[in-house]
């Protein structure tokens, strides 16, 4: 029986550390800032940095390094890649209980900014080729899947495991990016109605139920169907929701060295909460502590914490408020 097993895309990322720019576009209903660069020149790479990646194996490696006994299912290519993240699962003791194919292994380039902000650009590959009847249903015993985002015939195999994982009792935690967001509630309503938990940012919120305050976006959320919503707002902190009430938890005040994999290290440790105690509070402690950590150096991997390491930081900032709804 695994604690959990994530269900998600798995790369290799090359983060380029530029002087790109940064500027703002306004529109009549928000403003969006864009990462500039000339055309027609060549850009410098200051730095370049070579790590996994992936929702998937991000996830995993957050679980397994909380002390749970985890799985990762997806899809890989059958090349030099694929065998680094292979190796690189099976230090975190992670089993790989997904399948290997023709189709390249995923992978991306981090851009970042003067700000340190970053934009990417992602090759789903194998990432998007996991096929339902190809798993072996016999390596499914979990009490969670956490599945992150995923396309094409990947999308339908979340549906579907969606559906199996309840009929068979196990909890699911979903983390849409953007791009499924933008696609739409009903585009995501058979994915989300079988959810247990959902865990997105506000701009993704906002692109599901629309512009509304934030207890309404939460209020709106929750009709789709899940049991607990978990939306981050960067510095601003994060909500959830859970059992009509709304806790409200700050964002640690770290110097960020880059935000890839914030999203991935809060929601792993968030879930891993649940699971050890079943504790909304304990959950948002272990995934800010997680994420802090992590915004602090480079790759959504380093450093993510052990159980142990994370508990030692609630200290430092655990000012939870609660609020009840109607």
């Amino acid at each position: 029986m695994y604690d959990v097993i994530t269900v998600g895309s798995a790369t290799i990322d090359a983060f380029a550390k530029t002087e790109a720019e940064l500027i703002n576009i306004k529109t009549s209903k928000e403003e969006e800032a864009l990462i500039a660069y000339p055309c027609g020149t060549k850009i410098l790479i200051n730095n370049l940095d070579f790590h996994t990646g992936g929702g998937g194996t991000n996830t995993g490696v957050a679980f397994s390094r909380l002390g749970l006994k985890t799985a990762f299912l997806g899809r890989l290519g059958n090349d030099s890649n694929a065998d680094l993240i292979l190796a690189e699962l099976k230090k975190e003791k992670i089993d790989f209980i997904g399948m290997k194919g023709k189709i390249q292994t995923g992978y991306s380039v981090v851009l970042d900014s003067i700000e340190d902000d970053r934009t990417i650009l992602t090759y789903k590959g194998a990432n998007s080729n996991l096929v339902y009847s190809e798993i072996k249903k016999s390596k499914l015993t979990t009490k969670w899947f956490y599945f992150s985002s995923m396309i094409g015939k990947s999308y339908k195999t979340l549906e579907k495991l969606a559906v199996y994982a309840r009929k068979k009792g196990i909890m699911v935690a979903f983390n849409p990016s953007s791009y499924l967001a933008k696609a739409g509630t009903k585009f995501l309503r058979n994915l989300i109605k079988n959810t247990t938990l959902l865990v997105l940012n506000k701009e993704e919120a906002k692109y599901l139920v629309g512009h509304n305050p934030d207890i309404e976006l939460l209020k709106n959320l929750s009709v789709l169907g899940p049991k607990i919503i978990v939306m981050t707002d960067g510095k601003n902190g994060v909500l959830v929701l859970s059992d009509r009430t709304v806790y409200k938890m700050k964002a640690n005040k770290v110097k960020i060295k880059e935000t890839t994999g914030a999203g991935d290290s809060f929601a792993s440790g968030f879930v891993a909460g649940l699971i050890y105690k079943n504790s909304v509070e304990f959950g948002l402690n272990l995934g800010m502590a997680n994420a802090s950590s992590v915004i602090k150096r480079i790759g959504a991997k380093n450093k993510l914490l052990t159980l142990n390491e994370a508990t030692k930081l609630f200290w430092k900032n655990s000012k939870i408020t609660k609020q009840k709804i109607k």
